[in-house]
């Protein structure tokens, strides 16, 4: 598995993940296409000034991409967040490029805590926070997309307790 930075020949990937309804279904429903051309162009801005890290995960040997992690300044805080295409879920891909990104995030010493928030009926993600060393804080509604979930609120870092 290999991480990289997005980049415009991802569109596909990104329509992929986001207006799928089974991918975006612990997330509030798929978003619309006419929307998501404009969503990647803000991110390559933000990877473009540094300020997020928007992270496409690549299978194997190939560079057929697999899903996405992301760690962005969110409303005061730092939070990641993943998604994996489902022909490529079960395999590990979204906790190995969950913890590499916190291993980079460790070394680059800007981030802080890093907050994750999981739709609390997504046991894959709930179990990579739990692995990756996370702490769980507890039940929280959050806000994804203008729309209202809730989830489970987890905190990665050296001072993060439960």
């Amino acid at each position: 598995m290999l991480l990289r930075d997005v980049e415009p020949a991802d569109l596909d990937a990104y329509v992929r993940m986001r207006c799928d309804p089974v991918m975006m279904l612990e997330l509030g429903g798929p978003q619309p296409r006419e929307r998501i051309a404009a969503q990647l162009r803000r991110d390559l801005e933000t990877v473009h000034e540094d300020s997020a890290w928007i992270k496409m995960i690549v299978a194997g040997n190939s560079a057929q991409v697999a899903g996405t992690v992301t760690l962005y300044p969110h409303e005061g805080i730092s939070e990641i967040g993943w998604m994996v295409l489902p022909e490529f879920q079960g395999r590990g891909l979204a906790g190995e490029a969950v913890r590499q990104v916190l291993d980079l995030a460790r070394a680059d010493g800007r981030w802080g805590l890093i907050h994750a928030f999981p739709s609390t009926t997504n046991a894959a993600s709930n179990a990579i926070c739990r692995s990756a060393g996370f702490s769980l804080i507890g039940p929280e509604e959050t806000t994804f997309a203008g729309r209202i979930f809730q989830t489970s609120h987890w905190v990665f870092g050296s001072s993060a307790h439960a």
